[in-house]
């Protein structure tokens, strides 16, 4: 597949669903099952999440998941839908630090553009406390200069972790306004702040950054309109349909287990319900 087969017209259309009436809603997957159920369900784009994808490698969240892994994971996810896909690339898998590289991180681009992606979320959560600003405003500089040179309007989803972290306990505001900034002018389309659900903050976060504010939802969460009105435009559960889906495995394995009760498996989707999936169009 090259990166003009697949990308360039669903990178206009991801971009289009960031700017729709209603928010950019993702229930993050990590293979092509996860993905087919999530679209299934009426989802208008698929995300990766690199938590789950790590997880389901057996690897810990953080960086830590080898790039080729994650690459033959999105290029399945991508190659098993005709939606927008997008791709959580954490810090690039360039190293961290001092051995980061440009190249690595531009080579990280071409593959994910190679698998058919177009959207990434790229975050600043690889030094210590974060990533310098300007640091992390030129890494984005080339990832945006390496979608260029491949012809793809990749939309870059620039996360930042100043909430997240707690590193900033009486800065977290004005150093995410900072950031964003920066990371905007490097050439980012969207701006991601996990760890925040108070509406009040998400509302002024919204008004001051030019651009679409995503939201990291979970239990307890506000709800979509909530969050609509409070100006987010892409709301995304992470690694939470993972946590969700390997709960049910736990409960299941403990009822088997323990006095042979078969009740969590009630509710099961069947044998044929499941293999339907994978006949359809693009089902691989």
């Amino acid at each position: 597949m090259t990166t003009q087969s697949r990308p360039v017209p669903l990178a206009d259309a991801f971009h289009a669903l960031h700017a729709a009436a209603a928010p950019l809603v993702l229930v993050n997957v990590w293979d092509v099952a996860s993905a087919r159920l999530v679209q299934e369900a009426g989802a208008a784009a698929l995300a990766t999440s690199s938590s789950a994808l790590s997880w389901s490698c057996g690897y810990p969240d953080g960086n830590q998941l080898p790039r080729e892994l994650a690459m033959e994971a999105l290029q399945r996810i991508a190659a098993s839908t005709d939606l927008p896909v997008t791709a959580d690339i954490e810090t690039g898998y360039a190293g961290l630090d001092g051995a980061f590289t440009d190249g690595e991180l531009a080579k990280t681009v071409r593959k994910v553009l190679a698998a058919g992606a177009v959207g990434v979320n790229f975050e600043d959560s690889g030094g210590q406390p974060l990533t310098g600003v300007e640091e992390q405003a030129r890494r984005i500089a080339v990832v945006r200069r390496t979608a260029e040179e491949a012809g793809v309007n990749l939309f870059i989803n620039a996360r930042t972790d100043t909430y997240l972290s707690g590193n900033f306990p009486d800065s977290a505001y004005q150093e995410t306004l900072r950031r964003a900034d920066a990371y905007l002018a490097a050439g980012a389309n969207g701006i991601f702040v996990p760890g925040v659900q108070d509406l009040h903050v998400l509302h002024d976060l919204s008004h001051r950054i030019d651009a679409p504010l995503n939201a990291l939802a979970s239990l307890g969460a506000p709800s979509v309109g909530e969050l609509h009105d409070a100006g987010v435009r892409r709301i995304s559960i992470g690694g939470n349909t993972a946590k969700a889906a390997y709960a049910t495995v736990f409960r299941v394995a403990q009822d088997v287990l323990g006095d042979g009760n078969w009740s969590e498996l009630a509710g099961a989707r069947s044998h044929e319900a499941m293999d339907e999936l994978f006949r359809r169009p693009n089902g691989g």
